[in-house]
Parts: structure tokens; sequence; C-alpha cells
């Protein structure tokens, strides 16, 4: 429960995917991340720092630990899944108007 807490976290999976391709300095990261707050960056960061899953290398870049790309790794079926799913979204016929009634929801 304490990796989907951390993973669920807004921008962290951002974080951890642009991580895995290179080192990067903390302004090119924001940048890569559509340009999300500094705070907001900085606390992210603090957090997988502290799950041990990123750190700050000599030159000040941030880079994945082992721990982080094994998570990043980890997370390989999951944008297999999304990619399949999404593909399907794409596919389905439109959603009933809202409020429609199909027969599925009558009670009375």
């Amino acid at each position: 429960m304490a990796a989907l807490d951390l993973f669920g976290r807004r921008w962290t999976l951002r974080i951890i995917w642009e991580l895995g391709n290179e080192p990067l300095g903390f302004r090119l990261l924001q940048r890569r991340c559509d340009g999300m707050s500094s705070s907001v960056l900085q606390q992210r960061l603090t957090e997988l720092q502290e799950a041990r899953l990123a750190e700050v290398l000599s030159d000040g870049n941030y880079t994945l630990t082992p721990l982080g790309h094994d998570a990043r790794e980890s997370l390989g079926p999951v944008i297999e899944w999304s990619r399949r799913w999404a593909a399907e979204l794409a596919d389905a016929p439109p959603a009933a108007a809202e409020g429609a009634d199909d027969g599925r929801h009558n009670r009375s």
C-alpha cells in the first residue's frame, strides 16, 4: 500500500519516467514535466529520495537509484495495459446520453 500511495501522488510517475532515461537537473526535469511548479517538484524529489528511488549526483543532477530503475521497469506491464485500454476506449461506441434509461437501472 505504501508503494501505491507514493506512485499515486501527482507527478511522481512522470518524474520516475523522465529520470529513467538519463540524469536530469532540476530545471530541465521541471520543463520535461510540463513546467510543474518548483515547490511540487522539490516535494516529489524529496519523497523519492526518502523512498530511496532517486538520488542527487555530485553534479547536482537527479537520477534513479537501482531500486528506482526496478520500480520503473516494474511499471512496464501497467504501461502496456494502459495502451491497450486507451485503444479499446478509442474504438468504443459513444456512451449513452447522460440520464438516458436503458432499462438496467429501472427498479420500479
